[in-house]
């Protein structure tokens, strides 16, 4: 979505989402959201990066590509409860109808990133890069 009134060199940042609903549990998360790629973090009791997703295809078939530590990708197509107009269910994700597009992920979060906390950049980046031209398929998340 296009916001007029933002400039164009904002429309494309990761922003932060400041008041996300906590999850119960021993960590936190965070959320950022730009225009065409949202990143999910989630982080222990200190502070230390347990997973993130990166949700993108907005209106088009949106897909989930989501690491854990110890599990490694997998990777998701998001099925948003909304067909119909007189019901609305929450959201899941369900297995992928096609590959992970890993060089234009990597593309679209290097461009999207620059006001992420460098540990936090590097860290997706590397996740990303590490598997851009990769044509093996990631793990699909269990039904």
């Amino acid at each position: 979505m296009t916001l007029p009134w933002l400039s164009q060199s904002l429309q494309g940042v990761l922003r932060e989402i400041k008041s996300v609903k906590q999850e119960r549990g021993t960590g936190w998360r965070r959320w950022f959201e730009s225009d065409g790629l949202d990143l999910v973090v989630w982080l222990d009791g200190s502070g230390k990066v347990t997973g993130f997703q990166l949700c993108y295809d907005f209106g088009q078939g949106e897909q989930a590509l989501t690491w854990r530590e110890g599990t490694g990708f997998a990777h998701s197509n998001v099925d948003a409860g909304d067909e119909t107009p007189l019901k609305n269910r929450t959201p899941i994700l369900v297995p992928p109808e096609g590959g992970v597009p890993w060089s234009r992920l990597e593309r679209e979060f290097d461009a999207r990133s620059e006001s992420l906390e460098p540990a936090l950049r590097q860290l997706v980046h590397r996740s990303l890069a590490g598997r851009a031209g990769d044509s093996a398929p990631p793990s699909t998340p269990p039904r």
